[in-house]
């Protein structure tokens, strides 16, 4: 019986993580505050890298300044899978902001959702 419930409980975020409507949710919780993503050196200026395990994808739209967003799209919840000018998702073509996360074409509507970042010495963290 516990087998079934946990299998239904998995089975819940797949399900919303597919749907038709912006805002989806892979159901990755953004690091605790403190935590430390990257280095300032792994991420390029005027790009960004993607953190699979953590959920973000953390940019550098311009010299020393960094932002970090969930890596899911809120089109129809696939993973983002490439940082070029944008922030790109491959599923449905949807292209995000490097400095704010606001959808810059595609079939998304809504912002990926950002996680406030600090820089500590080399050190990208959560806020």
């Amino acid at each position: 019986m516990l087998g079934g419930a946990a299998a239904l409980g998995v089975g819940l975020p797949l399900l919303a993580a597919c749907g038709s409507d912006d805002g989806g949710d892979s159901g990755v919780q953004a690091p605790g505050a403190g935590t430390v993503l990257t280095t300032t050196a792994e991420v390029p200026v005027g790009g960004g890298i993607i953190l699979v395990d953590d959920g973000l994808v953390v940019t550098q739209p311009e010299e020393g300044t960094f932002k970090a967003f969930s890596s899911t799209c809120t089109h129809q919840g696939c993973e983002v899978t490439k940082v070029t000018e944008t922030i790109d998702c491959l599923c449905h073509r949807s292209k995000f902001s490097l400095s704010d996360g606001s959808p810059q074409s595609g079939p998304a509507t809504s912002p990926l959702p950002e996680t406030i970042v600090t820089v500590d010495g080399d050190n990208v963290t959560t806020a």
